[in-house]
């Protein structure tokens, strides 16, 4: 499908990576790996066409396909979601323009007899014809189908996509990629503004998608679930092999563990042999059989293992001043986005040195808490910080905010004070922003590495509570166990908005689980949380959540007869589909017959009544098709 041969591409003078080459066929899922920086999403810049490599060849099947989902987007305002997502389909809408042009001309002649009209008739068969091979007739309902999927609600669909929020546009771009059947995806941290509900739909899509699938992912459970392939780039190199994100670890040490032993070994027989040579030199009767050692030891092919790159940043959160003991106090907080209400008459003590988590499903207010917190947004109730409070806030969007126009050294000396602006330098360093890297401009760097530079930025300011919402997004799995050792190290008061529980694991001791408008407090660590619910993982909470709020499924009973009638009502929608593209063909038989012998076909009396029986069928089963589909969606929304 597509070959990489001999690839390299340097920056500044640093190749990085050089001379890779690797295949991608159908049915490869493959997890693109390593740290931030590495070159993930230039490598998926390369493939998609975007970026050219310095040297090395890419060649591809003839009409390949290839759909990118970029980390920074760029939205055409106006539109709404439906509209947005229809642009997908370039082709189809193309072709309801000519069909409506078509009709338009139809509609306006009356010289129906002429060679002109029967020309129109045949060129609107043709183009039905076409629109109908390519999908035309389904694209509408496969758009909503996906953007559910996605976490959209049917009151979203005619929504400008102005009103929605970075996360939730791409979202629809990924919509729109998933539509066009491309033959190869790549896929630039899909999870990152995705709920655990979409996570989970999405992994079920590209576990069945027929292409290959490349994805930039730090989600070590969803590289598990969906890959089963797994590329790492680390120091200018690739390492390729046909294991998902866990195995392929394994694999790798392993490996790298043989690498290791035969090298010993190799040493041991070198150093014996020059050993030999030595011994042998000493006496010229041996000599030439010193020569020929001498020889053979600059023929053994040397073995290397494959080196790690091990660098990560040093990262340490200091305290302030020590603030009261009471750090935040919240009675009656309520918050509301014009009809919707997020919390409810909220009560909350956060008291010093605790360390919180805030979990629960997306749009439930976790965000919206830690914001009314470092009184970002307006609220309903009362919230009042402790004495001596001073808050450091890492939002969800926090590299959202950094300036792309400016350089790395340039956004940190604009954010220091006088106290601190000597330390910019080494504060770069220790976020592992070198040398060169500082001159950088903030809109050419990773995610991981823009999320870096806010947390960077963040050391500039002093802060005795920290407030960070979904901080290990875009952050490689390195970083992110270098972030919770520094926050397990912090002395002053945590709260944390997270989903993911390896990162909670041990750095918190209260959890508050966001649900109905209302939180619940926990008095322990993720784990005693997640034994209260009586799961393994908060992915379980979230996928128990959604079934146990369906009335639906009140009873075992009842989801049984549920889902046999879903089985029905789908088995039932299938046959529909069936008889109305069969009556489609039937009736576009006729115009074709109508367009091309006219006299013929009419000279039966009974002709227009039979046609007229045939549209008012059509129209009946289009209805019908529309009843179990609303039926359907009522069962499963």
């Amino acid at each position: 499908m597509l070959n990489i041969h001999n690839l390299s591409i340097s920056f500044q003078g640093e190749y990085l990576f050089e001379e890779i080459t690797f295949k991608l066929g159908s049915g490869d899922r493959v997890g693109l790996i390593g740290k931030n920086g590495a070159g993930k999403s230039t490598m998926l810049k390369i493939l998609s066409g975007e970026m050219e490599a310095d040297s090395g060849q890419m060649a591809a099947d003839k009409n390949l396909s290839i759909g990118f989902l970029k980390q920074d987007i760029d939205f055409v305002f106006g539109r709404t979601v439906l509209e947005e997502s229809y642009q997908a389909f370039e082709e189809i809408k193309s072709l309801e323009a000519k069909m409506e042009d078509i009709n338009t001309q139809l509609a306006e002649r009356t010289d129906y007899e002429s060679e002109g009209y029967n020309q129109l008739m045949i060129d609107l068969n043709d183009v039905q014809h076409q629109y109908e091979i390519i999908g035309g007739y389904n694209y509408q309902g496969e758009t909503e189908k996906i953007l559910q999927g996605l976490g959209f609600k049917r009151e979203d669909f005619g929504k400008l996509t102005d009103t929605f929020s970075g996360g939730w546009r791409m979202r629809i771009e990924l919509a729109k990629l998933l539509l066009q059947n491309n033959d190869i995806l790549l896929l630039d941290e899909p999870t990152n503004h995705l709920d655990i509900e979409s996570i989970i739909w999405l992994e079920g899509f590209l576990k069945s998608y027929n292409g290959a699938v490349v994805i930039v992912s730090h989600d070590k459970m969803f590289l598990d679930n969906v890959t089963n392939r797994t590329i790492e780039i680390s120091l200018g190199r690739i390492y390729d092999y046909p294991k998902p994100y866990s195995k392929f670890l394994v694999l790798r040490k392993e490996i790298k563990d043989q690498q290791l032993a035969a090298q010993k070994n190799q040493e041991k027989q070198i150093q014996q042999t020059e050993k030999l040579i030595e011994k042998f030199r000493a006496k010229a009767s041996k000599a030439s059989m010193a020569q020929s050692l001498i020889k053979k030891l600059d023929r053994i092919d040397r073995i290397e293992v494959d080196e790690d790159d091990n660098s990560v940043m040093t990262l340490n959160f200091p305290v302030s001043i020590t603030p009261g003991k009471v750090v935040v106090e919240a009675e009656g907080v309520s918050k509301h986005y014009g009809d919707l209400q997020v919390l409810n008459n909220i009560d909350l003590t956060i008291e010093r040195d605790s360390k919180t988590a805030f979990v629960g499903q997306n749009g439930q207010g976790k965000s919206t808490l830690a914001k009314i917190i470092v009184n970002e947004i307006k609220h309903q109730g009362h919230l009042k910080l402790g004495h001596n409070v001073q808050i450091g806030y890492f939002a969800q969007n926090q590299a959202e905010y950094l300036d792309g126009n400016k350089t790395v050294h340039d956004t940190m000396i604009d954010a220091a004070n006088e106290t601190n602006r000597t330390k910019v330098r080494d504060i770069l360093g220790a976020f592992l922003f070198r040398g060169e890297e500082v001159d950088k401009y903030v809109r050419v760097l990773s995610g991981g590495e823009r999320n870096r530079l806010a947390m960077a930025k963040l050391m500039l300011q002093p802060f005795n509570v920290l407030v960070m919402d979904e901080p290990t997004n875009h952050l490689d799995i390195k970083s992110k166990n270098v972030l919770k050792e520094a926050l397990k190290r912090f002395e002053g008061t945590l709260i944390l908005v997270s989903h993911d529980r390896d990162f909670l694991q041990g750095l918190v001791d209260k959890v508050y689980e966001f649900k109905d408008q209302k939180i619940k407090e926990y008095l322990g660590d993720i784990d005693y949380y997640l034994e209260q619910r009586n799961v393994e993982s908060l992915r379980e909470i979230e996928k128990r959540d959604v079934v146990k709020e369906a009335p639906k499924e009140a009873n075992n009973k009842q989801s049984y007869q549920d889902q046999k009638k879903l089985k029905s009502l789908n088995n039932k929608l299938s046959n529909t589909e069936s008889k109305i593209n069969s009556l489609e063909k039937e009736i576009k038989n006729i115009d074709v017959e109508l367009a091309t012998n006219y006299d013929e076909v009419v000279s039966d009396p009974k002709f227009f009544d039979t046609y007229q029986a045939k549209k008012d069928q059509l129209e009946t089963l289009m209805l019908e098709w529309e009843t179990i589909q609303e039926e359907i969606d009522g069962m499963t929304s």
